[in-house]
């Protein structure tokens, strides 16, 4: 009798373990998804920031070719 309880209660361990590896590996999954989409996200803003620098570098250099007299 002893041993069908030893037996049904490392069954269960293993299938509590078994649940909680698999939990942490999709929560580790979850965690590098997000690492990598702000890093998408920061790599975008930079693109977005030397965008607009050079735009405005650009206004700049028009307004000053038009500010010139002729």
């Amino acid at each position: 009798m002893v041993f069908w309880g030893a037996i049904v209660i490392i069954s269960a361990m293993a299938i509590l373990t078994d649940t909680y590896t698999k939990n942490k590996k999709i929560e580790l999954k979850r965690l590098d998804k997000e690492i990598e989409l702000e890093r998408l996200k920061l790599e975008n803003y930079d693109k977005e920031t030397e965008k607009m620098r050079l735009e405005l570098e650009h206004s700049k250099q028009q307004l000053l070719e038009n500010r010139k007299p002729s």
